[in-house]
């Protein structure tokens, strides 16, 4: 049933506008938990750089005593990538095209990423 719904958020995630490309929840250590990418994306790069780049993160908020790490979200000239928490131990991952609308997209992760948060 856990899965189910995980499965069932990310599929509706990424259904949810046609900006988002693919959307991975992956543990803290960057083990796949289920994944919606594209055909050729290698799901154990993606997890392990989630993982990573959330590390990173939460070493450079603590170092800046700004609390918590609640996103982290990049922004390359083909699209945006947005790694969110998800729970004590997992990390939302979403990829986007350039044409996203932001707020849309934030309001839409949020979402996905407590209904992921009430599965654990």
């Amino acid at each position: 049933m856990k899965e189910e719904l995980i499965n069932k958020t990310l599929q509706e995630l990424v259904g949810s506008t046609q900006s988002i490309e693919g959307a991975a929840l992956v543990t803290s250590d960057g083990l796949m938990i289920s994944s919606y990418l594209p055909g050729d994306m290698d799901e154990d790069r993606v997890s392990a750089m989630s993982a990573a780049l959330l590390s990173l993160s939460e070493r450079a908020v603590e170092e800046l005593e700004k609390g918590v790490p609640q996103q982290v979200t990049i922004r390359g000239d083909k699209g945006y990538i947005v790694i969110t928490s998800a729970g004590e131990e997992a990390v939302l991952m979403v990829i986007t095209d350039d044409k996203v609308k932001l707020g849309l997209l934030y309001m839409e992760i949020k979402t996905a990423a407590q209904k992921i948060k009430s599965a654990f």
